[in-house]
């Protein structure tokens, strides 16, 4: 007697219960397997051998006996080995993505997430409600309209749009443990977070030649960066981000992904989104070392130019105190590019060498790069300016009395 080989159905129809006295509805069961498994591209070909022994073997005792197994045997089975060892086409490779990732949280903290929740949730807070205060004071206060807190202004924006955009994905997770995020919907956060990124660093760049301009031309100060070249500066920044970033999630789009759809932070980056495609990432990876150099690299670069013209002109300043004076003007900026470049360098050295570190460091460096600069920046700039102070302080002064009201 032949040993017959039954094939797992790909939408999950088990044909090992059916009696070979039903002869019929067993071929049709089998024709309709095949049919679905030539249609299903994902089904890994290791994972169906596996299951076709188990049910090979589970069928075995069923099939002894049976009326017509021989010739049943004979017309199908070469079929269905033939289906189980033919290599997934070139053609259905290149077209094949997942329908969703899965995103990490916190690699062995699984169990702490409802704990965890809550200061991330505080984290959030603080990062919305603190740039939205200095926007809010920014536009309501007629002494803050020069180009210095113009430029805070846009370092708030970029940093509230940074903290939106990983907003529902983390919360989801830690909160819902929900951790599906589909295919077109992480190619738009990576966007958006790779976007608002470059346009944070891009602000720092504006600010620091501001402060190159206020210490070297304190008298043209007002002349040179009036409202019309601060619009300007904006839109380029804006400009040079989206076009940038624009090719990005087009590139990922073309890649094939038919193994792991598990990324490994909680929010969507394009180098963790590239590592898990099938084919060659060389175009992708020479891109984006193209935009980085472009924009970061470019950007920290014009930042040390920046501070070397601003440190020769405070040694030519005779007094000790003006030169105390002038650097103290530079400390918030100072600030905000440590908190930015920091992680952000961080990240990339963990990207690079880091591949022997545990995944708990790595999940723990990405969630520093974008929650670190949104949450410090306000606190930063609410301790340096008295304007904004007094903004804060009027809002719990009134919440106060709204309540004893």
């Amino acid at each position: 007697m032949a040993a017959a080989t039954a094939v797992p159905s790909a939408g999950g129809l088990d044909c090992a219960s059916l009696s070979w006295s039903f002869g019929t509805q067993a071929k049709n069961c089998l024709h309709t397997d095949l049919a679905e498994e030539r249609n299903c591209r994902s089904a890994d070909l290791g994972e169906v051998r596996a299951k076709s022994e188990n049910c090979q073997c589970a069928n075995l005792g069923e099939m002894n006996g049976g009326t017509g197994m021989k010739e049943f045997a004979a017309e199908y089975i070469p079929r269905a080995s033939l289906l189980l060892t033919r290599p997934i086409s070139a053609t259905n490779r290149s077209f094949f993505q997942h329908l969703h990732f899965v995103l990490t949280g916190i690699p062995g903290l699984e169990k702490e997430y409802y704990w965890m929740a809550f200061p991330l949730g505080f984290i959030y807070v603080i990062a919305i409600l603190g740039n939205g205060i200095i926007i809010s004071t920014i536009k309501s206060e007629s002494s803050l309209h020069i180009p210095m807190y113009y430029f805070l202004c846009m370092l708030a924006l970029a940093d509230l749009g940074l903290a939106l955009c990983t907003l529902p994905s983390m919360l989801g997770i830690f909160w819902f443990d929900y951790k599906i995020i589909a295919f077109d919907a992480c190619l738009v956060q990576m966007y958006f977070i790779h976007t608002f990124s470059a346009i944070e660093s891009g602000v720092l760049v504006a600010m620091a030649f501001d402060r190159v301009v206020a210490i070297k031309n304190p008298l043209r100060y007002g002349t040179i960066l009036t409202s019309g070249v601060v619009c300007r500066i904006g839109a380029a920044i804006l400009t040079r981000a989206v076009c940038v970033v624009f090719p990005v999630p087009f590139l990922i789009k073309r890649l094939p992904f038919y193994h792991s759809n598990v990324l490994s932070h909680s929010f969507c980056l394009h180098q963790d989104v590239m590592r898990l495609a099938c084919a060659s990432t060389r175009v992708n990876s020479l891109y984006g070392l193209i935009a980085v150099v472009f924009t970061k690299g470019s950007d920290s670069l014009s930042i040390l130019l920046s501070y070397a013209f601003i440190l020769c002109t405070v040694l030519s300043i005779a007094s000790g105190e003006g030169r105390l004076k002038a650097l103290n003007t530079c400390v918030s900026h100072i600030c905000a590019v440590l908190i930015f470049y920091v992680p952000l360098i961080g990240v990339s050295v963990i990207h690079r060498f880091g591949k022997h570190l545990s995944p708990l460091t790595h999940a723990l460096m990405a969630n520093a790069y974008l929650l670190v600069p949104p949450v410090l920046n306000p606190i930063v700039y609410t301790v340096k300016t008295k304007e904004i102070r007094r903004k804060i302080i009027q809002i719990f002064t009134q919440t106060k009395i709204t309540v004893q009201v």
